[in-house]
């Protein structure tokens, strides 16, 4: 079954006016067919009114809808020949950084993906996405990997940021994040990042200091969740709308800011209604990227991929 999100109430009533008229005309000799046309294109005109006014709360709740596909679903349909590549030779595995080799429109690259879970098992087995330092180190070990054999790396980011538990602070998170971003800023090789959900903190830039930062129409991407940033502002949760209005963290006002480089239009009514379209939308972008980069040399991707942050650290200082 469908699962709604508020704003999509309108929406919701009008398609279980169209599932009982079907199940009425399996059950009977009438033809209905004309009117549940009708309600057909009265849902697609409530899509699009109720999509082209989203508020920055509700494309996060967008972002955040657990039918979006996620990081294995793009591995599952991009990636040919998909080899995983585990740990970080260090600590020990962590699922919430899937990591691995294979082909991207026929090139061979290292994929990275923040994988958050469908199901209450699998978001478990993923800590939800959240990242101990042993997934920053796995990740820092592929980007290494891939610089060594001239592979390209895609970044797939989709994570409330990294897991704040005190197991992962005694590991050194802070500074495994640290690295991690250091890797993305060292390596020689093309480096495509897409956030496809959610884009939280220190935990999604980890892994996404790109040459090209891409960003799906209804992702969103920040420094701290409108939660949190709601918490220490207003001293309650309640100000969550407010404090996404503040943050700036829509793709279009990244986009304007410069901090993403593309965004990715999403089907009508999101990702979560055409997941198969927004997956090859993705990845037609991912290798037109790759094709772009690919015709520089290792040094001048480095250099500019540099430049490319520390300018938003000089725009944001004057």
């Amino acid at each position: 079954m469908a699962q709604y999100l508020e704003f999509e109430k309108p929406i919701a009533e009008l398609e279980g006016k169209i599932e009982e008229l079907r199940h009425l005309s399996g059950s009977s000799s009438l033809n209905i067919a004309d009117e549940v046309a009708r309600l057909q294109q009265k849902v697609e005109r409530q899509i699009r009114q109720t999509y082209a006014k989203l508020t920055p709360w509700q494309k996060v709740q967008v972002a955040r809808h657990p039918e979006r596909p996620h990081a294995v679903d793009y591995i599952s349909a991009l990636v040919e020949d998909w080899t995983p590549l585990a740990g970080d030779r260090l600590f020990g595995e962590d699922l919430a950084i899937l990591g691995g080799i294979g082909r991207i429109d026929g090139r061979s690259c290292v994929v990275l993906g923040q994988e958050r879970g469908h199901d209450t098992e699998t978001r478990v087995r993923h800590n939800f996405g959240m990242a101990r330092p042993e997934g920053y180190r796995k990740a820092q070990r592929l980007m290494n990997l891939a610089d060594r054999f001239r592979l390209p790396v895609v970044a797939l980011i989709d994570t409330s940021g990294a897991y704040p538990g005190i197991d992962a602070e005694a590991r050194g998170q802070a500074e495994a994040i640290a690295r991690a971003i250091e890797t993305c800023l060292a390596i020689r090789v093309p480096f495509v990042a897409v956030v496809i959900g959610e884009g939280g903190s220190g935990g999604a830039v980890a892994i996404g200091a790109a040459n090209r930062v891409l960003m799906l129409e209804y992702a969103v991407y920040s420094v701290i969740s409108p939660e949190g940033c709601a918490s220490i502002l207003w001293r309650t949760r309640e100000n969550a709308p407010d404090a996404a209005e503040a943050l700036k963290l829509t793709a279009q006002d990244l986009f304007k800011l410069g901090v993403i480089d593309e965004i990715i239009e999403e089907p009508l009514g999101a990702a979560h209604r055409e997941r198969s379209a927004t997956i090859s939308k993705v990845g037609r972008a991912i290798a037109s990227q790759l094709r772009d980069l690919s015709q520089l040399d290792g040094d001048i991707l480095r250099t500019r991929r540099r430049e490319k942050f520390l300018e938003m650290g000089r725009k944001g200082l004057s």
